[in-house]
């Protein structure tokens, strides 16, 4: 089987599946494909916001090393190795999203830097111009081996993820992601235009715990 017509069958396990729609435990964000093939191993799963969002969180108390891997995709390992690092008081975001229990789940974590940016593509709560100096995502499914145009992702159709929506991801707002660029910081991104880029782990912003379903 091609590579092609085998991305196409494992989609397909995901038949019904639109985005924004109640899946387990939470919402439907998008697939990955943690080999960076374009064939999807699994389904993104987005909290709800009343349980799994906020807005007022330090990635860390100390602009200092985290040890364990560097990863743009592997969350649940980056989430794992902050948590066994130190307790909450070092790693508040690692811990809230470590410590949720979801509609039985508790798997849950902070995505890596493609996690977020898949998020972003698929749930942008807004009709903002989108930077164009981001967003190629190898992990993506299908990927993207280029940056946002002003006009794609447009705003998200599920309409709960639109902003003021019950479930939108805040406008003007960075978001957390668990992919440390350097020892003083990590990858952050924006969603109202997209925009990534490295902030110290001792700043207070937003973040949204994930969990995954393998196709």
């Amino acid at each position: 089987m091609s590579g092609a017509l085998q991305a196409v069958f494992q989609n397909q396990r995901s038949f019904g599946l639109t985005i924004g729609a109640a899946f387990g435990g939470g919402f439907f964000a998008g697939q990955i494909s943690t080999a960076g093939n374009g064939i999807a191993d699994y389904n993104l799963v987005v909290g709800p916001a009343a349980s799994a969002q906020t807005s007022t969180i330090q990635y860390k108390n100390a602009n200092t090393d985290t040890p364990g891997i560097n990863s743009l995709i592997d969350g649940p390992q980056l989430t794992a190795d902050a948590v066994a690092d130190g307790n909450a008081t070092v790693y508040p975001a690692a811990h809230f999203c470590n410590d949720l229990v979801i509609g039985g789940f508790s798997d849950w974590y902070l995505p890596a830097r493609n996690e977020l940016e898949v998020c972003y593509f698929n749930l942008k709560p807004t009709t903002q111009s989108n930077s164009t100096s981001y967003g190629i995502n190898v992990n993506a499914v299908p990927a993207r081996a280029s940056n946002y145009t002003t006009g794609t992702p447009s705003q998200t159709s599920a309409t709960d993820f639109r902003s003021t929506g019950a479930e939108d991801f805040l406008v003007n707002q960075r978001y957390w992601s668990s992919t440390k660029v350097s020892a003083l910081g990590v990858i952050c991104q924006y969603f109202n235009d997209g925009y990534g880029a490295e902030y110290g782990k001792i700043n207070v912003f937003n973040l949204r715990a994930i969990r995954r379903v393998a196709v």
